[in-house]
């Protein structure tokens, strides 16, 4: 998941041209995959989507030290669509409906495969990889009758782009797509809302000991059976989401007692600290308007003294735990993961095209 977020955010950098930017970051997706199974990433084609990426970072920043290692990269990359996408990338158009999302990263491949293969030296590997992408080139452009066709329906020019791409310029293809894909958005909405509902939830009601958050499909579970839903996360808080040891201590008649005694408890103390922390407020706002600072005495509370907060008593403020967590920085991260699948694939192919006519042009030269 790291890797998949460091690789977006650098994407976004690359988007805005900050191309030295997006090495450092693509240098620490790749440490991130490195870490992972094998085994799984040779299924998925995330890690050769990076290696083309730094590679073409290599190129617009027109970095010939980097000659050497642009090409073992491109060989990597190569190698790795072939395990993940099939022969002919048969196994990723079967994935993907039949849509021919991948033909603009063969575009960037076999262009990039050009330019090495011309600065060492290899003329005709040279031309035979240019050719291909150039074709490849021309398969991506949009006839203007379509876009216009598909825009007086009521589609943006930049998304009816992307269908007509995504499915070899097919019309009724690409309303079919595009169709879906808002289908797809509205769902990711929801899903997107539906958990952040649940990361409040859980926060409401605190962490474990071990500082882990209340599991709710077992909350839910408890629940069903017939549980107040604040007693049954408390059991589950306090057990470290066993659910058998929660359903134990809610069905115990003393330590129910005592679980709703504890939940009591605690909602008083967090009552008192909101009035106190309001009457600060009050009292300081008179002091600053005077021009002086009024120091508040600390306000103490018996009932925090005679009944001081335990690991495994926990309140549902935030303040109980320490989190070691940069929980800033992993949202920035994460607010590049859109959820969609084509992302990696949607790329603008007109620098591309430019890099295809300028090489072809040099080797005509020689």
């Amino acid at each position: 998941m790291m890797g998949l977020m460091l690789h977006a955010n650098a994407r976004s950098l690359m988007k805005n041209e900050k191309y030295k930017d997006a090495l450092d970051v693509l240098s620490m997706a790749e440490e991130a995959f490195s870490l992972c199974d094998p085994k799984f990433i040779e299924m998925i084609d995330n890690v050769p989507i990076l290696q083309l990426d730094t590679v073409w970072c290599y190129f617009i920043l027109r970095d010939i030290s980097c000659l050497s290692m642009a090409g073992v990269r491109l060989t990597k990359a190569r190698k790795g669509f072939e395990r993940s996408h099939g022969k002919d990338s048969t196994r990723l158009r079967l994935l993907q409906s039949g849509q021919h999302a991948e033909i603009a990263l063969y575009l960037r491949l076999e262009l990039l495969e050009g330019v090495v293969a011309y600065h060492s030296g290899n003329y005709a590997q040279s031309r035979k990889a240019l050719n291909s992408a150039q074709a490849k080139y021309l398969q991506l452009q949009i006839p203007d009758e379509s876009l216009s066709l598909l825009m007086n329906m009521g589609y943006k020019e930049g998304s009816a782009k992307r269908a007509l791409r995504m499915t070899g310029q097919d019309i009724q293809s690409a309303v079919d797509f595009l169709i879906d894909e808002r289908a797809k958005k509205a769902r990711r909405h929801e899903e997107d809302l539906q958990r952040q509902q649940e990361i409040m939830e859980q926060k409401k009601y605190g962490r474990t000991p071990q500082k882990k958050a209340i599991d709710l499909q077992m909350l839910n579970e408890l629940v069903s059976i017939g549980f107040e839903r604040c007693l049954a996360a408390e059991a589950l808080r306090i057990n470290e989401n066993n659910f058998q040891e929660a359903l134990d201590h809610l069905t115990d008649p003393q330590k129910n007692c005592d679980l709703q005694q504890r939940i009591h408890s605690r909602n008083t103390r967090m009552e008192q600290r909101e009035t106190a922390a309001a009457m600060n407020a009050v009292n300081t706002a008179p002091a600053e308007n005077n021009g002086s600072t009024q120091v508040e005495e600390p306000i103490s509370f018996s009932d925090e003294q005679n009944h001081p907060v335990t690991g495994a008593e926990e309140g549902t403020s935030e303040t109980t735990f320490v989190d070691p967590r940069d929980e800033e920085m992993e949202d920035a991260l994460a607010k590049e993961l859109t959820g969609d699948a084509l992302a990696d694939y949607d790329i603008e192919v007109t620098k591309e095209g430019e890099a295809v006519k300028e090489y072809l042009a040099l080797l005509e030269s020689l």
